[in-house]
């Protein structure tokens, strides 16, 4: 059974996590990339309007994937997509010039504690009482393995704690994020789409949310990210480096696992869309990012409910 097929039985029978007969395991998996993420955004407030995400049975998020996975769990991706190019969020969260200071290029403590709670209030609660799983991915400083953190969060500090270690970018969001006495950095270092994680737990069909083109192709670290990152690594994640310097390869295995599933369906921008750096703050184009996810993924999967919406 194709993904779409998946789809539309479970929404013809009305059926919900935990209560399903049809033995299959439908993992949602979100990429993020920084800026990248507002790519996955717009996908995931594509998956809301159309109703989709009680068809699901888990919810997989890498770096700002996780964030966007935490507003759709919690029904407000559509109402906040604009946190994109609005700039009381973008702003404060990321700001090149405090470099210059040796704060956090990207302040996700920021983010989550007073953006998520103050500004733009994140149902934290209402993520935890979701039937479907909600799965942030991490990656563990000590050794370099992808670390889910499904089984850490037990109350809304705890999610908020998984949030902010998955989005741990080295040196730009400063120290990694311990929890438990361990720390852990940034998901897109060891799992950039979350594909191993899903699988190793029994996934049977996969939709994958894209932050890059299908023309983009994994690349090693340059010798000047060696040069800049070789030391934070060594002081703050020891056991990430070989991880880190195995990233191409490993981003060329992620591609290989989605691409030869059986039952796997990736959204992707279209080829020709724009490059997004990942501290890209320009409201404009951020919006026409967070535009193009809401196409592609309307596009894609408008034809479960039985009709295509489309922007105007």
């Amino acid at each position: 059974m194709t993904v779409l097929e998946l789809l539309r039985e479970r929404r013809r029978q009305g059926s919900t996590p935990g209560q399903r007969a049809d033995g299959a395991r439908l993992a949602l998996l979100i990429e993020g990339g920084s800026s990248r993420g507002a790519y996955s955004s717009g996908m995931t407030v594509a998956l809301e309007r159309l109703g989709l995400l009680p068809l699901f049975d888990a919810v997989y998020g890498s770096s700002a994937g996780s964030l966007n996975g935490a507003w759709l769990l919690c029904g407000r991706a559509d109402k906040t997509k604009h946190a994109w190019w609005d700039p009381r969020v973008m702003r404060t969260t990321i700001n090149p010039m405090r470099a210059f200071s040796r704060q956090p290029v990207v302040d996700t403590k920021h983010l989550v504690h007073t953006i998520y709670t103050q500004v733009m209030p994140m149902g934290f609660q209402d993520v935890l009482d979701n039937p479907v799983e909600f799965h942030p991915i991490a990656t563990d400083a000590l050794t370099g393995d992808s670390a889910d953190l499904h089984g850490k969060i037990h109350d809304v500090p705890s999610l908020q704690t998984a949030l902010r270690a998955s989005t741990a970018m080295p040196l730009l969001a400063g120290q990694p994020v311990v929890i438990d006495g361990r720390p852990y950095v940034d998901a897109g270092l060891s799992e950039m789409v979350g594909v191993r994680s899903a699988l190793a737990q029994r996934a049977t069909h996969i939709v994958a949310l894209r932050t890059t083109t299908a023309d983009e192709q994994p690349v090693a670290p340059t010798r000047g990210e060696r040069v800049v990152l070789s030391r934070w690594f060594a002081r703050h994640a020891p056991g990430v480096v070989p991880t880190w310097l195995r990233r191409k390869e490993l981003r060329v295995e992620e591609e290989e696992l989605l691409a030869t599933h059986p039952a796997c369906l990736q959204i992707r921008p279209p080829l020709g869309s724009l490059r997004v750096g990942r501290t890209e703050r320009r409201p404009e184009v951020l919006k026409a990012v967070v535009d193009i996810g809401i196409r592609v993924a309307t596009d894609e999967l408008g034809a479960v409910c039985g009709a295509v919406e489309r922007l105007p």
